[in-house]
């Protein structure tokens, strides 16, 4: 028996996961708290990933994108990820080339 869920998953001709339809009100929730990170983000980080690494992880990114995002080279991003505790300038640029905001990869 399914329990009865407010989501909906919508999936493609492949039958692979493609949109996911919400309440509006779940919807709106979500815009007002904006810093909300995700359970795969946060659990990635207790394993020991950087903040920066679970969020690319979890957005399905490789490196070489984030850095054209970026408009640096795939080495200085691999660099950047690596940093514990990035400058508050570097994880706003970071941030952007994500869509997400900067506090979110303040842990």
């Amino acid at each position: 028996m399914n329990a009865p869920t407010d989501v909906q998953i919508i999936n493609d001709a492949d039958g692979n996961p493609a949109f996911v339809v919400i309440p509006y009100a779940q919807y709106v929730a979500q815009k007002i708290e904006p810093d909300l990170i995700p359970h795969e983000v946060v659990s990635r980080i207790v394993d020991g990933a950087t903040p920066i690494r679970a969020w690319r992880e979890h957005l399905n990114l490789t490196q070489d994108e984030v850095a054209k995002r970026m408009g640096i080279s795939q080495p200085a991003f691999a660099q950047q990820e690596t940093v514990a505790k990035p400058r508050k300038a570097t994880r706003e640029r970071i941030a952007a080339a994500f869509g997400i905001t900067a506090s979110q990869l303040e842990l």
